[in-house]
């Protein structure tokens, strides 16, 4: 077990603020082959389809708030995309996102 302080080098506000539990985020194939390590790997792996932080929480079993700090590093360093931002979400999106925080 890793405390989430570690995962974040005890930061607990992203860089880059704005992201939302439902922002949806993609990761180019090419970000594969960067040097990453743990969590950051993984995230990178996971968005290779469009992802929303909700769902890297709950397919990581980690804090949301630790896993938007991670993205926002992700963000900042390129590896990942953020997407256009719904004006409004569907009830399908919002019922999923209460079903995988529900899951964490």
């Amino acid at each position: 077990m890793v405390r989430p302080f570690m995962l974040t080098g005890g930061r607990t506000r992203p860089v880059h603020d704005g992201l939302r539990i439902e922002t949806q985020l993609h990761a180019a194939p090419a970000a594969l082959s960067a040097p990453l390590r743990f969590e950051s790997r993984r995230i990178v792996e996971l968005c290779q389809v469009p992802k929303s932080i909700a769902d890297l929480s709950s397919a990581l079993s980690a804090p949301l708030g630790v896993v938007r700090v991670i993205v926002a590093d992700l963000v900042a360093e390129g590896y990942v995309l953020v997407g256009e931002a719904p004006g409004e979400l569907s009830t399908a999106l919002i019922e999923r996102i209460r079903d995988r925080v529900r899951s964490l």
